[in-house]
């Protein structure tokens, strides 16, 4: 099987827990290193699927690779390869499709709960749950673009995740792993909010959080693996 492109746009967002996952389906994975100036390619035509990580950047930024990734993103779609991505990357994906980004009502930063809409879509990529606690760090959002449905929402962020086709765009971190969220909690003095009902502290986000990641993963995995059922030999 052609390899699944995987996109990361910030160091300390690789591909976790996504990469895990993928390993021990035996799918093979190469690694785009945006942020060291590796340029997504202008073609999918050599994967199976695309990936797109996280970052602390916006898609509205001027940066010289964001127009090659949503060109990238249309032309996966062209070619029925599933694209799948977290928070920026599920941004990206939203812009890609016609949809927008802006300001989210509050930033989102820690565990919070997310809920499944009644869309049969949804029962179809996460089965009997309706309710799960995911990972968050993000102050934008996505419209969903023309063609989408939402499958996921919460309190804090109206569109958690969103489906077009065999597309998956998240805006909550189901990739996480211990070492990412210790690493991210060094970040969050810089974020300049304090805590609140959609922001927690690093302590409570590392309280439990052994526990937190398994049970996530659980969702993941079904998520995932629905994904790749997708993918382009």
């Amino acid at each position: 099987m052609k390899p699944i492109a995987i996109f990361r746009h910030s160091p300390g967002e690789g591909p976790g827990y996504f990469a895990t996952f993928l390993d021990r389906e035996s799918l093979p994975w190469r690694l785009f290193k945006v942020d060291e100036g590796e340029f997504p390619p202008a073609s999918p035509a050599e994967f199976s699927g695309l990936c797109f990580m996280g970052g602390p950047m916006s898609v509205n930024d001027e940066l010289p690779w964001i127009p090659a990734a949503l060109a990238l993103i249309r032309a996966a779609d062209a070619a029925g390869i599933p694209v799948i991505g977290h928070c920026l990357g599920g941004q990206l994906m939203a812009k890609a499709f016609g949809g927008t980004v802006g300001r989210n009502p509050v930033k989102e930063i820690g565990w919070g709960e997310v809920a499944a809409t009644g869309a049969a879509e949804a029962a179809d990529w996460l089965g009997d749950t309706r309710r799960f606690e995911a990972f968050h760090w993000h102050g934008e959002t996505f419209s969903l673009p023309p063609g989408a449905t939402r499958i996921l929402g919460s309190e804090h962020c109206t569109n958690q995740a969103f489906l077009r086709g065999p597309h998956l765009a998240m805006q909550c971190h189901v990739e996480m792993t211990p070492t990412m969220i210790e690493s991210w909690c060094g970040h969050w003095a810089a974020e300049g909010v304090p805590a609140s009902a959609s922001v927690q502290t690093p302590a409570e986000m590392q309280a439990g959080m052994d526990g937190r990641i398994a049970a996530m993963r659980a969702v993941a995995d079904r998520l995932y693996a629905r994904w790749t059922r997708g993918l382009k030999a």
